[in-house]
């Protein structure tokens, strides 16, 4: 197997990957706009205004979009396919690119609630942050 690529930190996105391995998710929020944004960056979309502040949200949120790669997306992946690659939606807002886990592909839909995974990986020490369907009222997940 390939050693599949990790996510470089930089001084700006640390934050980030520093709640994730607490088991938080940190995003910024600017007062400027009133709300929040992903990607890290250093100043606000469209007001440009420097005054970015990490906050922490919960994570939950929806499935704004998803597909089923079942073939692999590049040599690194050869042996994790069907690869269920997903935009959620955050509550907050931001919408962040992620992998479905724990899920039936057959389930899945676009507007299903989707609750946070934070996916250490032993080879980097790197917590990735994906996804799992949320537990339904009568039909809990776990």
């Amino acid at each position: 197997m390939t050693t599949r690529p990790m996510p470089e930190p930089t001084p700006v996105s640390q934050p980030f990957w520093d709640a994730l391995a607490e088991g938080r998710v940190l995003i910024q929020f600017s007062p400027s706009l009133g709300e929040y944004v992903f990607y890290p960056r250093t100043l606000a979309p469209r007001t440009l205004a420097d005054d970015l502040e990490w906050r922490e949200i919960s994570g939950a949120g929806t499935l704004y979009t998803f597909t089923v790669a079942d073939r692999p997306t590049a040599p690194p992946w050869s042996d994790a396919v069907p690869q269920l690659l997903a935009v959620v939606e955050w509550d907050e807002g931001p919408r962040f690119s992620t992998e479905l886990v724990d899920a039936d592909r057959a389930e899945l839909r676009v507007g299903m609630r989707v609750e946070p995974v934070f996916d250490r990986e032993p080879d980097s020490g790197m917590t990735l942050l994906r996804y799992r369907p949320a537990p339904t009222e009568g039909n809990p997940h776990e």
